[in-house]
């Protein structure tokens, strides 16, 4: 399982509004709930200057496995990772 990295894209992102933790993803006009939350990485020590602070998420869906990441000074989400181990997978089923 290797995450491949994409072009940014941006998406709609559904939060829990207690922790910020998503819980559904809005791509391609579908909705996507996630299932699980298996990694974060907050960046607000070292960024590029030009980005800002960023957190990233990897996210478990019922079919793939995705990275978001949110940048805080921009307030956005984008995609940023697809897991290609799963997304065949999820083709084949």
């Amino acid at each position: 399982m290797a995450m491949i990295r994409v072009s940014p894209l941006p998406v709609d992102v559904r939060c829990n509004w207690l922790d910020g933790r998503p819980r559904s993803v809005r791509l391609a006009g579908e909705t996507i709930p996630v299932v699980a939350v298996s990694r974060v990485r907050r960046e607000v020590s070292a960024y590029p200057s030009a980005i800002g602070p960023r957190t990233l998420f990897e996210i478990v869906t019922p079919g793939l496995k995705l990275q978001l990441g949110y940048t805080h000074r921009d307030h956005r989400w984008r995609l940023e990772g697809i897991d290609a181990d799963t997304a065949v997978a999820a083709q084949a089923a």
